[in-house]
């Protein structure tokens, strides 16, 4: 009976250590912005936004744009390193890299490509490279943007991308069984674990990610074991962006700011 009871103390103690923690959030500021998308905060402070299909830089009244409606919508914007964008026009197969003052200083067609490339997800890697998926081949590579090369990194993937990001040693991504995986640049994929449904997501620092779904936000930190769900936030955001402990909230009125600290 004593054996039974311990027992029953341990499941106890494990369904309560799996079970979504709350997180209580303080608002702090407030900014009116109407735009079609926010795309985030780079590490000096400027916001990113677009409208349009026009993107903006916006910090203490300077403002600065980039545009180029030829290529047809901007797909994605990577903020990692603001002396160097990197702008993904999908529809087009192509990329545009532009200085901090948004001044173009580079574009890669990969329809030109010798070799045939169709990209699918990309950001800015090490040592003058892009991350590039290649989805005729369902391959993760490393191009060289000097030599116009492009090394793959790993077997073709079984599953097709749920989502995305990337920094410069890593590429991260989940597929559409909710796998958690990561690659290096020397081609070393680790799977994290798994991911619950999410609407929106973001990777936000060592095996944690921010995720919403159904109108709530969640944190999933697989380093620690735990869950959180986040209270006081606005419930009708269209998306949000994490940086630096804080929280930025999208809505149709503008951007809601946030600040956290994850346990």
């Amino acid at each position: 009976m004593k054996n039974l009871f311990l027992l029953f103390l341990m499941l106890l103690s494990t369904i309560a250590s799996s079970q979504e923690q709350k997180l209580l959030i303080s608002r702090y500021e407030s900014v009116d912005l109407v735009v079609d998308k926010f795309v985030g905060i780079d590490k000096f402070g400027f916001q990113y936004f677009i409208k349009n299909n026009v993107l903006f830089k916006q910090k203490d009244g300077q403002s600065l744009e980039y545009k180029n409606l030829s290529l047809g919508k901007i797909t994605r914007v990577d903020l990692q390193n603001p002396l160097k964008l990197l702008l993904f026009y999908e529809d087009f197969n192509t990329i545009v890299t532009l200085d901090n003052q948004l001044n173009e200083t580079q574009r890669v067609n990969f329809s030109e490509n010798t070799t045939p490339i169709i990209v699918s997800a990309t950001g800015i890697a090490s040592q003058n490279r892009f991350w590039i998926y290649n989805s005729l081949t369902q391959q993760l590579g490393l191009y060289d943007y000097l030599k116009n090369t492009l090394q793959p990194l790993a077997s073709p993937f079984q599953e097709n991308l749920n989502y995305y990001d990337s920094d410069f040693n890593y590429f991260q991504w989940i597929d559409e069984k909710g796998n958690w995986n990561i690659c290096d640049v020397f081609g070393k994929i680790t799977t994290i674990g798994k991911v619950d449904a999410f609407e929106r997501l973001q990777f936000i620092g060592d095996r944690q990610l921010l995720y919403s779904n159904e109108g709530q936000l969640h944190i999933l930190d697989l380093r620690n074991d735990k869950k959180y769900i986040l209270e006081n936030v606005d419930k009708s955001f269209e998306s949000f962006y994490y940086k630096d402990q804080i929280l930025s909230i999208f809505t149709a009125h503008g951007i809601t700011n946030y600040k956290i600290t994850i346990p």
